[in-house]
C-alpha cells in the first residue's frame, strides 16, 4: 500500500479545476498503457465539481470515453432517475456530454430487486467480478471520516468478505444506500481523497495521523500504488 500524499489547492474551485485536469491525465495515461481506463465516482459537491470542470475542458475529448469504466463507490437506494441519486448527478454533470462510457450503476430502488438493498449490492458484487481493479478512485471524506457509505463503528467498516454492502440506518440520509468496502476501494491503483472546508480539517488531520480506519474510515482508504488527498487550505488548516 501507498503513503499517502497532500496536495493543497488555495480553494474548492482550484481543487475541482486541478484535480479534473489530473484526472483527464490519468485516464489517458491509463488507455494508453492498458487499452482501457477504470474509474470510481464518487457524489457530494466536490465529487460532481470534478466532473463538471472534466465537462467543460477541451482536454476531455483525448479520453475515449467509450473504453472507460465507470463504477460508482456508493448509491444512495432512491428510485431511478431521484435527484439524490449519485448516478442522476453524474449524469447531469459529465455522463450525458460525453460518447457514452461503460457505466456499471447500482440497480435502484424500483430497479430489478425491488426494494432489497442487499440483493442490490449482491449484484453489484457480481458485476464487479472476483478481482476489481480501478486506476483511479475518487472519494470525498465527511466530517466524521467517512468514505463512500463506510461510516465510522459500523458494521460496513469492519466488513473484510463482501466487495459490496448494504448500508441501513446511516447516519445521514438517505438513511438507506449501497456501497464498496474498504477493502475493494484498497484494489484501486491509485485512491484520491477530495474535501474541503474548515470543517473536515480534524478528519483529515486525524486520517493522515495514523487513525484505525474503524474509528476514520478515511484512514484504510489507500491505494495500491498511490494515495492523494487533494485538499483546500481550509480542510488542511490543522496539519502540521
Amino acid at each position: 500500500m501507498s503513503v499517502p500524499e497532500v496536495v493543497v489547492h488555495r480553494d474548492g474551485d482550484l481543487l475541482a479545476a486541478a484535480t479534473a485536469a489530473r484526472l483527464l491525465t490519468a485516464l489517458v495515461d491509463a488507455q494508453a498503457a492498458r487499452g482501457t481506463a477504470s474509474l470510481v465516482l464518487t457524489g457530494g459537491r466536490t465529487g460532481i465539481a470534478v466532473l463538471e470542470q472534466v465537462r467543460s475542458s477541451p482536454a476531455r475529448d483525448a479520453v475515449d470515453w467509450s473504453r472507460v469504466d465507470l463504477w460508482w463507490g456508493d448509491e444512495r437506494f432512491l428510485p431511478s432517475g431521484h435527484p439524490e441519486r449519485n448516478e442522476t448527478q453524474a449524469r447531469e454533470a459529465l455522463l450525458d456530454h460525453v460518447p457514452a462510457a461503460r457505466a456499471h450503476v447500482v440497480e435502484p430502488s424500483d430497479g430489478r430487486f425491488g426494494d432489497d438493498p442487499e440483493a442490490a449490492a449482491a449484484a453489484y458484487a457480481e458485476e464487479l467480478g472476483s478481482a476489481p481493479e480501478f486506476d483511479v478512485c475518487l472519494l470525498g471524506v465527511g466530517e466524521e471520516g467517512h468514505v463512500a457509505s463506510v461510516f465510522p463503528d459500523s458494521p460496513a467498516v469492519r466488513e473484510r468478505d463482501l466487495a459490496v454492502v448494504a448500508v441501513r440506518d446511516c447516519p445521514k440520509p438517505p438513511p438507506t444506500r449501497v456501497s464498496l468496502t474498504l477493502p475493494t476501494i484498497r484494489a484501486s491503483r491509485e485512491v484520491w481523497l477530495m474535501t474541503t472546508g474548515a470543517a473536515k480539517a480534524a478528519a483529515v488531520a486525524t486520517g493522515l495521523g495514523g487513525a484505525p480506519e474503524a474509528d476514520l474510515p478515511a484512514a484504510g482508504a489507500v491505494g495500491r500504488s498511490r494515495t492523494l488527498w487533494l485538499l483546500d487550505t481550509a480542510a488542511a488548516a490543522k496539519l502540521p
